[in-house]
């Protein structure tokens, strides 16, 4: 088909679409990865504008240039954690109603992509990503200049909203550049920055904050992150594929057949859909949500077993104790080339055909380890223990972390194909709302019981959640048959 001849548009076998609409042109093939219900139109064959036909440096450039920006996103949240003394000093407020900065920044995180991955259709991608992530830098300004505490908390919350471009589009990005079986790479180190921003966040920052008043934060997070907006402005070009065609044809009468209506209300729609009613994504969200809960929750708990209530630390040096976090994140991007590996294996020898389950094997050693790994970390917390043991327990928290949140999404992909933008959505709200409450209990939480049981309670939390990854290796290909969306891609 010619790249002139079409325009994308709605599925004919979309569950969600209307009975009464009706295609005036013949859908296009579907594109897998991120690209919710936006079918892929053609590119001539070899055709250089084509993102996936981009030269390897161009497409790495590209996803070079955002990673810094995606880590900067929760360095918004997590940055903030270490001048809440001072916050708490400067407004008279007690802590937990300092933690509400860190809250509800998580909390714009979580309601963002719903309006900024649609818009991404209309505009294409590098306009949401520029325009959204400078928003987010005069928001990190103002914020600094702010001496109200309500109108603070306001500005948290949006920061969140503007801040989350990275949530919304990364993902579609990557599979804007790759074919689907060969995206894995980029999207290991795509949620290496995003799991591995909050205890870096923190370790930044608190360097920063030592010492100094809380709106120095902000002003450094607004010179780095001044830095990032301008790499990515240079860097990225447009990869959304349809955007790319549809600015290609320009004059042509032709247009796009999907109103914003229609698109808002399947961005606002179908992500709870799927909440409710599959399994997979049900799966996922409790996954997201509890890691990404205590991932949070360990800004204020390291703040009370290394500062100056535990260890004696000061802010700096807690800061330092979430290298082991740090760490233990890292060695996940390592572990998966092994993983990445054996999946290629398993699609070669099924010639070419979907297998999400080959993506489980690393995430089942990691079920089991998570809730040990909390139980090591919640006994070693006495004073009388070297700090070092309990740092060592948390980097191997932060291995299953990475590599149970790496597995979620990876998996959803492989299974939702184009509608994966709004399974993802559901998750990514369920992990924010989560990652907005835990903190704000997690130091009364461990005031009352004690760091000990405190972390044991998180820890039996995890116990129901691990046999997922066994559920999904032996149960998977039955839920994606049942799936209405997944069953799409089973023979892909």
């Amino acid at each position: 088909m010619d790249a002139t001849a079409s325009v994308p548009m709605l599925a004919d076998n979309d569950p969600d679409r209307s009975s009464a609409s009706t295609p005036l042109l013949q859908p296009l093939p579907k594109i897998h990865g991120g690209h919710d219900d936006d079918n892929d139109a053609k590119f001539p064959l070899n055709d250089p504008d084509n993102p996936r036909n981009w030269p390897s440096w161009r497409k790495w450039l590209t996803v070079l240039a955002i990673i810094p920006v995606d880590l900067s996103v929760s360095w918004g949240a997590s940055g903030f954690s270490p001048a809440t003394h001072d916050f708490s000093r400067h407004f008279g407020v007690s802590t937990t109603v300092a933690t509400l900065g860190l809250s509800l920044y998580i909390l714009g995180l979580g309601v963002g992509p719903m309006s900024l991955a649609p818009l991404s259709e209309f505009f294409g991608r590098s306009v949401v990503y520029n325009v959204s992530y400078a928003v987010f830098l005069v928001l990190l300004a103002v914020t600094a200049l702010c001496d109200d505490l309500v109108v603070f908390m306001v500005l948290r919350f949006a920061s969140g909203l503007f801040a989350c471009v990275t949530v919304a589009n990364f993902g579609g990005t990557i599979a804007d550049l790759w074919p689907h079986h060969e995206t894995g790479v980029a999207m290991s180190l795509y949620l290496w920055a995003a799991t591995c921003g909050s205890p870096s966040g923190f370790l930044i920052m608190a360097l920063v904050a030592e010492g100094r008043r809380w709106q120095d934060v902000f002003w450094a997070l607004l010179t780095v992150c001044s830095v990032f907006w301008v790499i990515m402005v240079v860097a990225v070009r447009e990869t959304r594929h349809t955007t790319i065609l549809k600015r290609r044809r320009q004059g042509s009468g032709i247009t796009t057949h999907r109103t914003a209506r229609e698109l808002f209300q399947v961005a606002l729609a179908r992500p709870f859909r799927f909440l409710a009613t599959e399994a997979i994504v049900i799966f996922a969200a409790l996954y997201n949500g509890y890691l990404f809960g205590l991932s949070f929750l360990f800004n204020g708990v390291f703040v009370l077993v290394f500062g100056k209530e535990g260890h004696g630390y000061s802010i700096a040096g807690v800061g330092v104790a979430f290298l082991g976090l740090v760490v233990g994140i890292s060695a996940g991007v390592v572990t998966n080339i092994w993983q990445e590996r054996r999946y290629l294996a398993a699609v070669r020898e099924a010639g070419g055909a979907n297998i999400p389950e080959a993506r489980v094997h690393l995430a089942k050693t990691a079920a089991v380890l998570f809730p040990v790994s909390m139980l090591c970390f919640a006994w070693t917390t006495m004073t009388w223990i070297p700090p070092i043991v309990p740092v060592l327990a948390s980097a191997v928290w932060g291995w299953c972390f990475y590599t149970m949140i790496l597995m979620t999404v990876v998996y959803i992909g492989d299974s939702y194909g184009v509608y994966t933008a709004s399974a993802l959505a559901g998750t990514a709200l369920v992990r924010n709302v989560a990652g907005a409450a835990f903190p704000l209990f997690g130091h009364h939480l461990m005031k009352q019981l004690g760091f000990q049981w405190g972390a044991t309670l998180l820890a039996a939390l995890g116990v129901p959640l691990v046999p997922i990854p066994f559920v999904l290796a032996r149960y998977g290909p039955a839920m994606r048959r049942k799936s209405p969306w997944a069953s799409q891609h089973m023979e892909e």
